[in-house]
């Protein structure tokens, strides 16, 4: 069941530039408090769904050029959102960016992908001899093919189905020795704006040029990037 549901998604999802892990909901609520938990048995199927550095021309393109009458927030989350929400299975879906009315994010996004094996959540704590005395150090993942040039955009959780054979699969530890690990955390918590910790491994694909401009633009211009004017942005609000 599991190895049909996840052809279906991957199926649906990959040749938009999107990647789909699974995991049991059980591995998940195992490594965080219960004010975080999700609330399914811990067998429920679940799948993070990560954008690749192709998801820019296979999927945000082609959607603002079809729908940008229907454009009224985020176009990237709207994209997404629209993909996630075309699955005909019986899913829920919680998109990166909800919180819940106590303000905590829905779903701690590294932690999903660590326990999926999709990407390696590097935190203080993998560091031995700790540098940062008093300081907030806040941890990073890291995909082995594409470095920090992804984003974790959602995740599909499958109410009806139950996985209690699935196996797990460790991330990648592609950041494995302790100097490269405090060059990481270093670089993503003081230096994150010029996304040097990105480059941390040697990457397969990153963002095109227009894709870091897209993304390094404050959201409310990023409209006139994808060719969308604040008139016909004004318009939509109707």
């Amino acid at each position: 069941m599991e190895r049909r549901v996840a052809e279906r998604v991957r199926g649906a999802l990959g040749p938009l530039g999107f990647e789909a892990h699974a995991f049991k909901v059980g591995w998940y609520n195992a490594v965080l408090q219960p004010a975080f938990h999700l609330p399914y048995p811990d067998d429920t199927l679940a799948f993070v769904v990560l954008s690749t550095p192709s998801m820019f021309d296979k999927a945000l393109k082609p959607f603002v050029n079809k729908e940008w009458l229907e454009i009224i927030r985020d176009p990237v989350d709207q994209c997404v959102s629209h993909h996630l929400s075309r699955m005909k299975e019986n899913i829920d879906i919680i998109f990166d960016y909800e919180i819940l009315p106590s303000r905590k994010p829905k779903f701690l996004a590294q932690t999903a992908a660590h326990v999926a094996g999709a990407a390696y959540y590097y935190q203080r704590k993998d560091v031995k001899l700790d540098p940062w005395g008093k300081k907030k150090i806040y941890g990073v993942c890291i995909h082995p093919k594409y470095g920090g040039w992804f984003a974790i955009r959602g995740l599909l959780l499958f109410p009806d189905i139950q996985v209690p054979f699935l196996e797990q699969s460790a991330p990648v530890d592609c950041v494995n020795t302790e100097e490269k690990r405090i060059e990481l955390l270093e670089q993503f918590n003081f230096h994150w704006r010029d996304g040097r910790y990105r480059d941390i491994i040697e990457v397969k694909e990153r963002y095109s040029e227009e894709q870091k401009t897209y993304f390094a633009t404050p959201p409310a211009e990023r409209f006139r990037l994808l060719g969308l004017t604040q008139e016909a942005q004004r318009s939509t609000l109707h």
